[in-house]
């Protein structure tokens, strides 16, 4: 894994602009901590900063490929080719070349040999560009799912690009601005394609190319998913899921680093942890390596909450019991999540205020820092629960009427209202219901249906496409964040795209054969798991239940709120807050009584650091 950056320019002289594009590869240091490069010509700059994981001798960035001393084509690529040992044979028995073992170098050939369309042939997680020097043009390459991050800022002569939006905000000529469209962003759980928050720049949507030429920019699908018919018997269409994971596991393993698994105790991390302790096994490797993460008090403290019926431990000790695993234990308290250097490297990851999951950054960032200290790769059980119908709303009777995405219907939703502490008239002003009916009314156009498919197959069929299409991605989002904040690279099993296109059109009635939720899943990797994994209804990430953690959170917006100059403050009801503030704290604090507290406190912490400009 590793940062890119870029600069293209066609009315500028950019081999004048080392120093600048010199600094926008420095916002990449982190995401690429082992070696860094930059390339020019005329009107191209290109940069890079590498994680190594494939090849570490190799594979320096950018790579050029040249011909009789003569460039042909420029790539900075970030991410993972799981196919690649494949598609080099293929390239060298069509008379390719290579200098190297790395899956970059594979790309790079794949473009001289297919163009843009060598992203067809790809099983990967990544996010590249391509300067064709023949062409005088730029291509930005984004994997199906979305797993790898990538942002574009179109300018009148050209385009900036970068792994995440640091990268373009480097640039002195980019401004810091934020419109109301964009402050609707921050303010709904609803991940907007394309939308990048400040003004100007956008990301390129998964499964999605953009060129860029003197003529202008254009934008192409080059993957999409699509409704078709599933014939396979339930038997079969169980053992083809077994097969995909245990293809993909294996594949998913190639590592010249040390490789471990997350591992939570629910199905999604355990299946992949138990699948690829035995690939390690099979090829005589020792034994998986695995991380949790827990907080003190915990196992003698927990109380259930509308998400999460039991704790964590017992099932994760279960799972590395059975599989033998080399397991650690992550221990975080309340103090750890309210760090003030751990806070601020969170937002410095984001580039964007973290509203959303509260005290779920802090945590992961602290699991990944702590992970780094013995692995370089992990893979995650993200993305099953959207993919197999594993969170509640997709066995919510509300859910099948409800004109909206699903997660912000009456159960789930107070998780994502972090809006009862602003100004109502702000709220009345920026319409925020309004722009999430015409959000839901765009998505639900896309989704692909069979010829005369409807009721309940069509809505189950809609509510998959809205978890993989919108929400899916703001978790992929915060585990790349966190994780290329301390240099660990995150693999996602469950986001192949060729298991999503398959368990996509299977119908409902196979997702939930046995009564439950994510059925497929279960059937496919039960013979792997502990029975009491095998029967564990879903629990998200844990969440911190202190109330301490409450109380510090009441300390910092009091702080806040006392200071004249804080960006937040026109922005706030301030009786609403006074009030809140002298509510007695609960016993139990859960995501959903301090969700008020955490998104002021991260938008007011992003206004500061970040010197945004508001635009209403």
């Amino acid at each position: 894994m590793c940062g890119i950056v870029g600069w293209v320019d066609f009315e500028r002289d950019l081999t004048r602009e080392r120093a600048t594009i010199e600094a926008m590869t420095r916002t990449m240091a982190l995401r690429g901590p082992d070696a860094d490069g930059v390339w020019l010509d005329r009107h191209a700059a290109i940069g890079h900063r590498r994680l190594s994981v494939i090849d570490l001798e190799g594979g320096l960035q950018p790579m050029v490929a040249d011909e009789a001393g003569r460039p042909l084509a420029v790539l900075t690529f970030s991410g993972e080719i799981y196919n690649f040992r494949e598609l080099r044979s293929e390239l060298i028995s069509r008379g390719h070349h290579f200098r190297t073992q790395s899956d970059t170098e594979v790309v790079l050939r794949a473009y001289l040999q297919w163009g843009e369309d060598l992203v067809d042939k790809l099983n990967g997680m990544f996010a590249f560009a391509i300067w064709d020097v023949r062409r005088e043009e730029l291509v930005l390459f984004r994997d199906r799912m979305g797993v790898k991050p990538l942002y574009y800022f179109p300018t009148a002569n050209g385009v900036l690009f970068g792994s995440e939006p640091k990268a373009i905000l480097a640039n002195p000529e980019i401004p810091r601005r934020v419109n109301a469209d964009g402050l609707r962003e921050i303010l709904d759980m609803v991940k907007t394609p394309e939308h990048a928050i400040f003004t100007g720049m956008y990301e390129v949507r998964p499964g999605h190319l953009v060129r860029v030429r003197r003529e202008g920019l254009t934008k192409r699908q080059y993957w999409a998913l699509e409704a078709k018919e599933h014939t396979d018997s339930l038997e079969k269409t169980i053992s083809t899921v077994r097969e995909l994971l245990e293809d993909i596991v294996s594949r998913q393993l190639i590592s010249d680093v040390p490789l471990c698994s997350l591992l939570s105790g629910g199905l999604d991390s355990s299946a992949i942890t138990s699948l690829a302790a035995r690939a390690l096994k099979a090829d005589g490797a020792g034994p998986v390596r695995s991380f949790s993460v827990d907080f003190v008090g915990a196992a003698d403290n927990f109380v259930p909450d509308p998400l999460r019926s039991t704790p964590d431990a017992p099932f994760v000790r279960d799972l590395a019991e059975l599989v033998a695993a080399d397991h650690k234990e992550i221990l975080l308290d309340s103090d750890d999540l309210s760090d003030a250097a751990v806070r601020a490297a969170v937002l410095g990851a984001t580039d964007l205020p973290p509203v959303w999951y509260g005290d779920l950054w802090p945590s992961l960032y602290l699991l990944f820092r702590a992970v780094r200290e013995r692995s370089t790769v992990a893979l995650s059980g993200e993305s099953a629960d959207e993919l197999f119908g594993g969170y509640s709303w997709f066995h919510d009777p509300e859910v099948l009427t409800a004109q909206t995405f699903p997660w912000l219907t009456s159960t789930p939703g107070p998780f994502y209202d972090g809006t009862p502490l602003f100004d109502k008239n702000l709220i009345g002003s920026l319409d925020i219901l309004g722009r999430r009916r015409a959000s839901y009314d765009a998505a639900i156009a896309e989704v692909p249906v069979l010829p005369g498919e409807d009721g309940l197959e069509r809505r189950m069929r809609e509510l998959s496409y809205l978890n993989l299409t919108r929400f899916v991605n703001t978790l992929l989002d915060r585990k790349d964040r966190m994780s290329m904040a301390v240099g660990l690279e995150v693999r996602v099993p469950f986001c192949d795209h060729r298991l999503v296109e398959y368990v996509f059109n299977a119908p409902w009635a196979m997702k939930t054969f046995d009564g439950r939720e994510k059925s497929l899943l279960r059937a496919a990797t039960r013979d792997v798991l502990p029975q009491s994994i095998a029967e564990r209804v879903k629990a998200p990430y844990p969440s911190t239940q202190d109330s301490g953690y409450e109380k510090k959170l009441r300390d910092r917006l009091a702080e806040v709120t006392s200071k004249s100059d804080a960006p937040i403050l026109p922005l706030l009801d301030l009786p609403a807050v006074n009030d809140r503030l002298t509510r007695p704290v609960s016993a139990e604090s859960t995501q959903i009584t301090r969700i008020d507290l955490e998104v002021p406190l991260s938008l007011n912490a992003w206004l500061e650091s970040y010197n945004v400009t508001l635009d209403l």
